[in-house]
């Protein structure tokens, strides 16, 4: 995945890097992506999969990576991994959304308590700057999966008040990512010649993101965060039926309703949000509006003056998105992820 980008990561140089979750699909490419692309000191890999880390190790093979089994509930292993890091990108969290519906507080451990082990561990050993891996189900959430993520948004943007300006907290929300793993491309992908495929409603639309902007959301969001923010990737949005019409084409399409915790549309800012954000070239940035913690005029001042205000009731959904995709660009897409 060489891109030719290191130009444009040089702020990595001689940092330490750790990544929750850093066996996880996002974890694991942008993990490769950091190794190819700067010349990072340090790059630690913090999951609970031995199996994982062990073949990520076998095809890596990068002396500057180091591999820390644990789990983000373990608040004493989390202090420990974080010892010398300057930059933690915390992707680790239970996502399964209909699986988390029956195991609710099992995603309160991981995906809430976890973040703020994160927090408070990255507070007691110096980390410098912090970025929270989020989605669009944590805006106007409906299910628990974006319930938990929108308490670990909190949970961050509120971490700057205990940071002393020595921590940064921040985060990057976007949509479906192309091919993840779990994800229903990726199903459609392993049985593409099936006779019948399940809908669960024809009007369904979903944001879609493919693994390289992921990297460059995250990577702007590293370089420019001053600790508060919220930045949210202009995605375009496609129509489920367009989805499977572009991977199994031939297929009988059955729709079966939506399922518990599912919404036919999502939403990536909202009109809420939306009052204290600015639009970018490429991004949404939402601001956080306690003005007596923040000193948000100087904070931001620098994404002050390349930002503007959105207009009045602005919301970034995927059924009024401006930016549509097309079954072939879809296609070229995955080609590309």
């Amino acid at each position: 995945m060489k891109t030719n980008n290191v130009s444009k990561i040089n702020f990595l140089k001689n940092k330490t890097v750790l990544i929750t979750g850093g066996t996880g699909s996002f974890g694991k490419s942008f993990a490769e992506h950091l190794l190819e692309n700067s010349d990072l000191k340090k790059l630690i890999i913090f999951s609970r999969d031995e199996l994982k880390q062990f073949n990520m190790s076998a095809e890596l093979q990068d002396k500057r990576m180091r591999f820390f089994l644990g789990d983000v509930r373990d608040l004493p292993r989390l202090e420990r991994a974080f010892n010398g890091v300057d930059i933690v990108v915390h992707a680790a969290a239970l996502k399964q959304v209909p699986m988390l519906e029956y195991n609710p507080f099992e995603a309160v451990k991981t995906n809430v308590l976890g973040s703020q082990n994160v927090i408070d561990a990255a507070i007691d050993q110096h980390v410098k700057k912090v970025l929270l891996i989020s989605t669009d189900k944590a805006a106007q959430p409906v299910n628990l999966y974006g319930s938990t993520k929108l308490c670990a948004e909190k949970l961050m943007i509120s971490g700057n008040s205990y940071g002393a300006r020595k921590t940064g907290f921040s985060c990057v929300r976007y949509g479906n990512v192309i091919g993840s793993r779990g994800s229903v491309v990726e199903a459609l992908l392993k049985t593409p010649n099936q006779d019948t495929v399940h809908i669960t409603h024809e009007e369904m639309t979903r944001f879609w993101i493919n693994i390289e902007q992921t990297f460059k959301l995250v990577l702007f969001a590293l370089e420019n965060m001053a600790g508060g923010e919220i930045f949210v990737p202009k995605i375009p949005s496609m129509k489920l039926i367009d989805l499977f019409d572009a991977l199994v084409p031939k297929a009988i399409k059955k729709f079966t309703g939506v399922r518990p915790g599912e919404k036919i549309h999502e939403i990536l800012l909202t009109a809420e949000e939306s009052r204290y954000a600015l639009e970018l070239k490429d991004y949404y940035v939402v601001l956080p509006h306690n003005e007596h913690i923040f000193n948000t005029k100087e904070r931001y001042k620098k994404l002050l003056a390349i930002g503007k205000k959105l207009t009045k009731d602005f919301c970034f959904t995927s059924n009024t998105n401006t930016k549509w995709l097309t079954k072939e660009q879809f296609r070229l897409m995955l080609i590309h992820k």
